[in-house]
Formats: C-alpha cells, sequence, structure tokens
C-alpha cells in the first residue's frame, strides 16, 4: 500500500534495505562498505528467502576459481551465452553488465568476508559453454544465506526480523521518504529512508498473480518461499515504474516427488533421461531444467522418472539435497532395465526400448529422436537409478525494470528519484518465459545487481 510522507519517522537511515536473502545482505554488505548507513528489514523471524530452497550456485567468468581449473572464460562469453539461452530478449547493456560484474562479485565475497567458495569442475549446465558454476563446500542456498548473514553481522549491519513492510510513504514527485512495518504484535513503525532498495523477491507465492501472469505454470507445485508475494511489483505499479516481462519464470522438473526434494540436473546432463509414467522419453532433456517444469507436467499425472546410473550419483552426491534424497528413499535402484521397471510399476518392454534407443544414440547408431546431442555422452551402466519426479515453479523472473545497478524506471523511461530494486523484485536476465533461463540466472541478479545497487549512491 502506498502512503503519503508521515510527519515523523521513528528512525531514519541512509540506505534501507527491504528482504533480507542473498540479495538484500549482499546489497547490505557493498552499501556498508560504501560507506552508507544501512537497515535491513526481513518479514520472517529468521533470514532465508528463495535463496535457502536452492543450490546457491551463482555463475561468474574469468574467475581466479576457473583459471586454477584451467578454463578460459570472459565475461563477453558468459553475456552471449545468457543471450542466447533468451533468444535476444534481454536488455544487452543489464546482460553485459552483470556478465562483467559477476567475476568481481565472486571474489569480492571470497576474499573480503570469507566465503568458501569454489568451482563446479565436474559436470556442465545447458547453456554454459563454459564451468562457471560457483558454490559453497554444502551446495546449499542455505549455506550461501548463513555466510553472508555472519558476514553481515561482523560488520554490524542491522538486520531487524519479523518486521513485514506494509506500505512505502511516496510523496507526489514518487520519491520515497520511508515505509511503514507492522510487528506481528500488530505495533506499527515508520522509518524514514534516504533511498529504498527492494531486494523482497518475486510473486511466486501469490496464487492469484501467477494465475495472472504466469497461467501455464499456475497448478504447479510452488517451490519456493511462501513470502514472495510480489510487493515489489505491486508497490511499483502504484507509483509508476516500468513493469518488464512479468511472464518470466524459473521452473524446475526434476523435483523428487512425493518428497519435495531438488534433484540436480547433473543426474541428466552426465548422461541420463526422463521417462513418463509409460516408460517414454518425452522431450530433449538438454534445454534446461526450467523448460522441463511444463514438460514434466504436460505428461500423464503430472509425473516421469529420472533414470541415472551409479557413476552420475557420485556426482550428484556433492550437493545435499541428493544426499537427503537418498536417505529418504527417492532414489531407487536396479541391476537391469527390467528390475528397474518393475520397481518403478513400469512397462518393462517400453521402458527397455526406451533406454536401448537412447544408448544407441549415444554410440552414434542413430539420431536422438527429440534432437538431443547424444554422440559422446557416457553410456549408463548397472546398477541403475532413478527418481520419480514432477515440475514445479520455483520464482519469478519478471519484474521491476532497472539498470544494471538497480535504479528503477518509470513507465515513461526516466528512473524514480530515489528507488533501487534487484535479485527477483526486478526484471532479470531470462527473457519472456521459462525457456529463456539459463542456470544460475536467478543467483546472478540477486547478488551481482545485489552488489551493484548497494554500492550505488543517491545523486539527485
Amino acid at each position: 500500500m502506498i502512503r503519503t510522507p508521515a510527519e515523523r519517522y521513528d528512525l531514519t537511515v541512509e540506505t534501507l534495505i527491504v528482504g533480507a536473502g542473498a540479495c538484500g545482505m549482499t546489497a547490505a554488505l557493498a552499501a556498508a562498505e560504501a560507506g552508507q548507513e544501512v537497515l535491513v528489514l526481513e518479514r520472517d523471524a529468521v533470514p532465508s528467502g528463495s535463496t535457502a530452497l536452492s543450490a546457491g550456485l551463482i555463475p561468474a567468468p574469468a574467475t581466479h576459481f576457473q583459471k586454477a581449473a584451467g578454463i578460459r572464460d570472459s565475461a563477453a562469453l558468459f553475456a552471449a551465452d545468457i543471450q542466447r539461452k533468451a533468444a535476444g530478449e534481454n536488455d544487452p547493456e543489464l546482460v553485459a553488465g552483470l556478465a562483467e560484474a559477476a567475476g568481481p562479485s565472486i571474489e569480492w565475497l571470497h576474499e573480503t568476508f570469507g566465503l568458501e567458495f569454489s568451482l563446479v569442475h565436474d559436470f556442465d549446465y545447458p547453456g554454459h559453454s563454459r564451468r562457471r558454476m560457483h558454490g559453497l563446500p554444502g551446495r546449499t542456498g542455505q549455506e550461501l544465506v548463513d555466510g553472508l548473514r555472519n558476514a553481515a553481522q561482523s560488520r554490524g549491519i542491522d538486520i531487524v526480523c519479523s518486521a513485514p513492510v506494509t506500505g512505502l510513504h511516496v510523496d507526489a514527485g514518487r520519491r520515497v521518504h520511508g515505509v511503514e512495518i507492522t510487528r506481528p504484535d500488530g505495533t506499527v513503525e515508520a522509518i524514514g529512508c534516504g533511498r529504498l532498495i527492494l531486494a523482497c523477491n518475486g510473486f511466486g507465492g501469490n496464487a492469484g498473480m501467477v494465475r495472472r501472469h504466469l497461467p501455464a505454470i499456475a497448478d504447479a507445485l510452488y517451490f519456493g518461499h511462501a513470502g514472495n508475494q510480489g510487493d515489489a511489483m505491486l508497490w511499483g505499479e502504484q507509483i509508476g515504474a516500468r513493469i518488464r516481462y512479468p511472464g518470466a519464470f524459473q521452473g524446475h522438473g526434476n523435483v523428487a516427488h512425493p518428497h519435495g526434494i531438488l534433484i540436480t540436473w547433473a543426474v541428466i546432463t552426465q548422461g541420463g533421461c526422463q521417462v513418463n509414467i509409460e516408460g517414454h522419453r518425452f522431450w530433449n532433456e538438454a534445454l534446461g531444467y526450467s523448460e522441463a517444469a511444463c514438460a514434466v507436467l504436460a505428461q500423464p499425472e503430472g509425473r516421469a522418472f529420472a533414470i541415472f546410473d551409479e557413476r552420475i550419483a557420485g556426482i550428484a552426491r556433492q550437493f545435499a539435497d541428493f544426499r537427503d534424497a537418498e536417505g529418504q528413499g527417492a532414489v531407487h535402484r536396479a541391476d537391469s532395465p527390467a528390475d528397474l521397471a518393475a520397481r518403478l510399476h513400469l512397462p518393462a518392454d517400453a521402458l527397455a526400448e526406451t533406454m536401448r534407443t537412447f544408448e544407441a544414440g549415444k554410440r552414434g547408431d542413430g539420431p536422438d529422436p527429440f534432437g538431443r546431442r547424444l554422440a559422446g555422452v557416457a553410456q549408463l551402466a548397472a546398477p541403475y537409478c532413478a527418481v520419480q519426479v514432477t515440475g514445479a515453479l520455483f520464482h519469478t523472473q519478471g519484474g521491476l525494470e532497472t539498470n544494471v545497478a538497480g535504479r528503477v524506471r518509470a513507465a515513461e523511461g526516466t528512473f524514480l528519484p530515489n528507488l533501487w530494486a534487484a535479485g527477483g523484485a526486478a526484471c532479470g536476465v531470462s527473457g519472456s518465459g521459462d525457456a529463456g533461463y539459463l542456470s544460475g540466472n536467478g543467483l546472478l541478479s540477486a547478488i551481482v545487481m545485489g552488489r551493484l545497487a548497494g554500492a550505488d549512491a543517491l545523486t539527485e
């Protein structure tokens, strides 16, 4: 809700940040480093956000981690990969800016704040022409959130939790004077600011907005944070901000069902495939895990099976989620396709023929019926593994239109006086739908734009 400015504020700070996920805390670290007085408001009792539900991986080119692994990469190559995946729909300046700042942002977090990043060096992600994913040792988003929160607290940055923002105070010139927060006991407080950074993610948790903007995925499992209610976009619309690509989203077609555990797409890229309950493959899995959500949901009963082997499972175990899936019995094993079919209650003949054709493609004995490039991909071998999966909505990718530093653009093209947005609150670089999502785009926008927005300064 938009309100007129208050006559007085309980507290006033230079930079006020809404949201204490990866984006908000990165912005806070950058703003504090730039000498700004910072306060972060978080609606939950403990900071987490959508980041905590992810694998916590951030793509970045030309880092010293890549160089140590002998990988030659560049911001230009990364930007080209982003644009290729999104069919050129992104703002070129935004893409170039994020690609250029990604490597320095990873190294800044590592060198300045001690976050122990390392390169994911043993498998490729769809659409990336180089191995450039960086993550913390446990490969979990919760670990990333915890690391950022510890860094913020160690530098005396105040993070006020259980403080949902219920309104913005905006004058006739569209300058934000402050916000209203409503505590769990109903107490209302007014906090003033010199500038406001919205880092409160998108609208994946708002069923009405999802149905309006993302009808193709509206009935899917939502695998994001319930607090993502679209506040930034709703506030922006009310004060005349420009909204870009509200139909963009990141899905995932490899969520263990009914366990609700994310299964890394490495089980596919390293030589696995997906089959439906009839035992047939149904699409080109190499296109990406975001597109996989709708592909899987379109199958009978909206479910499928990821088929791989023990070699691939060994790679997947670097992810805590996969280890959890094994611990909960989501990963099935069998010594032959026939035994696997029996365990999964699939038609044995259909699964056997599917796997025969799939492996033949790897040997170069015929084209893949779905156009997947299989030549040279490692063969599957016993023991075989499988996980029943479904498609899910992870987070929205459209939102407030900004420049690379997060300045929010008004509908007429100028910038709003003192409003910034980053991460899921801003339009990302995934084009207009689901197919434009390149692995890691969400945290790319959160971390890199968050840092740039935090370091920016009010110049008006």
